[in-house]
């Protein structure tokens, strides 16, 4: 389903995000322009934008197009990760179709990442507020260490909840606290709004993340676009497989930490079963619930409208989608 679908209040929105983010990502270099164009073709949820429109509408937005400039600026960034993990982990299919570095190689998608982030960075700065390019800088520096981080922790069967929810917190709820960040900002909201804000981004991100890690054991591959089980190949010990190593029978937890180590899905099925049997898919949602009603109680106080009721309709897609 399209973001213009999902949140039908921003369908005028989102189509003018969709004529900037074309219209900055053209470029001399033709093989950028070819990258560019195949990853706008591949679509995407555009969740990120779609937070820096409604917080700023929630709170009163009056301008006429900073909060376009800046949801195609988190965009960006968030397309920049995506080419970057791609070429990390050796990913061969995004959004159902093959990435960007199975279609171009390593050095074009790694590159072109890099472009998007410095065409980021120009945009940032339009704006001229210094709060803005705070906020980026830091989101885009805390978003490097959660890469490294989850470096670090891939094939380590010893990864534990509190570490691996601070990767999430670095690599995928970082950029969702800016962007609703954003949209407080562009309002000149107080810093308790603004704090609010940040606080409902970073809790959505987190829910939104743990749902993926669900989906990666239990969704459809031509409904998610990539191949269930890819975090099991890339040795990476999310929710699921620690709820497992934490509650699971001595065979099961031998069985997740040789997988975790070897980084294979030869023994996926039994894995599967282990997951299934000590409720570790259950767990993972009920921690990703947990997040979004602390989401939606961060803004609970806030003047109703319908962007206020968008934005709690967005806690309850982020945990309940298939996709």
């Amino acid at each position: 389903m399209k973001p213009a679908e999902l949140f039908p209040v921003l369908a005028a929105d989102l189509a003018e995000v969709d004529l900037v983010i074309r219209s900055r990502l053209t470029s001399e270099v033709a093989l950028v322009n070819t990258v560019a164009d195949y990853i706008i073709a591949a679509g995407g949820k555009r969740m990120r934008p779609v937070l820096v429109l409604l917080m700023a509408r929630a709170l009163g937005y009056r301008g006429e197009r900073d909060h376009y400039l800046l949801a195609s600026v988190i965009e960006f960034i968030h397309t920049a990760t995506l080419l970057h993990d791609d070429v990390v982990d050796e990913s061969e299919l995004r959004r159902g179709r093959k990435t960007a570095n199975a279609s171009f190689g390593n050095a074009a998608s790694v590159l072109v990442g890099d472009f998007l982030y410095t065409r980021a960075f120009q945009m940032m700065v339009e704006p001229g507020q210094m709060r803005v390019m705070q906020v980026l800088a830091d989101a885009t520096n805390v978003i490097a260490e959660g890469e490294v981080l989850q470096l670090m922790n891939c094939n380590d069967p010893d990864v534990d909840e509190t570490r691996y929810l601070q990767v999430i917190r670095y690599k995928t709820a970082k950029l969702f606290e800016a962007a609703a960040g954003l949209g407080a900002i562009l309002c000149g909201a107080a810093p308790e709004i603004e704090r609010a804000a940040m606080e409902y981004g970073g809790r959505l991100g987190t829910a939104f993340q743990l749902i993926d890690d669900v989906l990666d054991y239990a969704g459809n591959p031509e409904e998610i676009g990539k191949n269930v089980g890819d975090d099991l190949r890339e040795g990476k010990a999310t929710l699921p497989l620690i709820h497992v190593m934490r509650t699971g029978t001595p065979d099961e937890r031998a069985l997740v930490r040789q997988a975790i180590l070897d980084g294979h899905t030869d023994q996926q099925d039994r894995v599967l079963a282990a997951i299934h049997r000590t409720g570790a898919l259950a767990y993972t949602r009920d921690r990703a619930q947990a997040e979004a009603d602390a989401a939606r109680a961060a803004i609970a106080d806030w003047s109703p409208s319908v962007y206020r009721d968008a934005l709690f309709y967005f806690t309850s897609y982020a945990v309940d989608r298939d996709r």
